[in-house]
């Protein structure tokens, strides 16, 4: 069994999120997930982050299917309503990419 999300695995986001996303927020993702949810959070492969209008801001919101801990950060980075609403995290345990849900194979 792999680790999920290990920062030395590479990374990469679709041309979906590239064209839809600033780069900070792209980084953003990322660095929540190595700094606030890894080692605090028992991770799947999968991570939900719904991007939520805060005050103007942009707040990531990181949920898993069968799991009922979630966790809000908000960031420093003006939110637009040009925005997806929602990205998925995916690790198939040798690389890590942020997808749109348009993006996801059935």
């Amino acid at each position: 069994m792999f680790e999920k999300f290990d920062s030395n695995r590479s990374r990469f986001a679709s041309v979906g999120v590239v064209s839809s996303l600033p780069g900070e927020l792209i980084d953003s993702v990322w660095i929540n997930i190595d700094l606030n949810l890894k080692g605090v959070l028992p991770l799947t492969n999968s991570l939900t982050v719904d991007l939520v209008n805060r005050k103007g801001f942009v707040t990531m919101h990181f949920s898993q299917k069968n799991s009922e801990v979630e966790m809000a950060i908000d960031l420093p980075f003006p939110y637009s309503d040009t925005f997806p609403k929602q990205l998925f995290a995916y690790d198939d345990g040798m690389r890590e990419t942020i997808l749109l849900p348009s993006e996801i194979r059935q």
